[in-house]
């Protein structure tokens, strides 16, 4: 049995990442100062360390006494609107603080460390679909400061000897039967699409209608969370010095139409979409080459197809209405 500490542990895919750890055998402790997270999405099997990532006193005694083998990092900064009107925020905190926290485990002996990075990194894609190898020039100040964290990484693996792993998530969704996407406020497009075929909000909109794309709306690559979470037990096994960067995608684009049209009917209900103008920092068009990752390991997307994604979501938000979020019967 291994001890992982898991950094945003509280939020979507750390909490869905961190009970598939426990299953698998492992002693996991979540790292979360709940800013974004929330404390009843902590497994129950979870040490829970309310923490902020500049606690650094504190979270050098927590690994002193937990004496971890390693890390999975979640935290940080993920609003992509926000990081485009306020970036010194976000280089805060997923770079400088990210820092910080990488001499706190340093100098405590842990030298194990998965990174939790972004498609962001890319920018507008010149190939379809996109490897690794791809020219990184980000659009905005989230994927950016995601990029420089990965170069400090790279540094960390040349220079102290760590095993270092970074996926870069292309479009995270879904959800499993104890655990699905929230956020406050909400801005991610299945979540408000759910929210919109629940009567929650009174329509869902559509940013830009004049991409160049086939009919105009931008295309995403959406990964089921439950193949994330697979494919981060995965590397744990993984244990020798240096820094690996993986694609973590479907590998297939979906239209925005069409996932609106895939909400309606897997919901049974219709609701209002408008048409807005389009959002800075958005590509027309996103896809993963995720080879590499399924080369190395053996991993394929297998729940990654867009009616399952969406199925489970609405299940999980249907679960969740009904028992509140703390499984209490509303």
């Amino acid at each position: 049995m291994s001890r992982i500490l898991v950094t945003g542990g509280a939020g979507y895919i750390g909490s869905i990442c961190a009970a598939e750890f426990i299953r698998q055998g492992h002693r996991v402790t979540i790292l979360d100062d709940l800013s974004t997270g929330f404390r009843d999405a902590v497994p129950a099997e979870a040490d829970f360390s309310p923490l902020r990532l500049q606690d650094h006193a504190a979270i050098a005694a927590l690994c002193a006494r937990r004496n971890f083998d390693g890390v999975y990092h979640f935290a940080g900064k993920a609003l992509i609107p926000e990081s485009i009107v306020n970036p010194g925020v976000f280089f805060d905190c997923n770079l400088a603080a990210g820092i910080r926290f990488l001499e706190t485990l340093r100098h405590q002996g842990v030298r194990r460390f998965i990174f939790s990075s972004t498609a962001a990194v890319y920018g507008d894609p010149q190939t379809l679909p996109m490897p690794e190898t791809h020219p990184v020039a980000p659009l905005n100040a989230y994927g950016e400061s995601k990029l420089a964290f990965e170069r400090v990484l790279a540094w960390y693996a040349r220079a102290y000897g760590w095993n270092v792993t970074i996926f870069r998530y292309f479009s995270a969704a879904g959800a499993t039967a104890e655990h699905g996407e929230r956020h406050q406020p909400e801005t991610h497009v299945i979540p408000l699409l759910l929210s919109a075929a629940a009567g929650e909000i009174p329509a869902f909109t559509l940013y830009g209608r004049d991409y160049p794309t086939p009919d105009g709306y931008c295309w995403r690559d959406f990964i089921h969370v439950r193949d994330l979470a697979r494919a981060h037990a995965m590397v744990w096994a993984q244990d020798r010095p240096g820094c690996e960067i993986y694609n973590l995608g479907s590998g297939i684009m979906y239209s925005l139409q069409q996932l609106c049209s895939t909400v309606q009917s897997v919901s049974g209900r219709n609701f209002s979409v408008r048409i807005g103008s389009r959002r800075p920092g958005d590509p027309a068009r996103l896809c993963a080459d995720p080879a590499k990752f399924m080369r190395a390991f053996s991993w394929q997307p297998r729940d990654s197809e867009l009616e399952t994604i969406i199925r489970d979501a609405w299940h999980w938000k249907l679960s969740a209405a009904r028992f509140g979020p703390a499984g209490v019967a509303a």
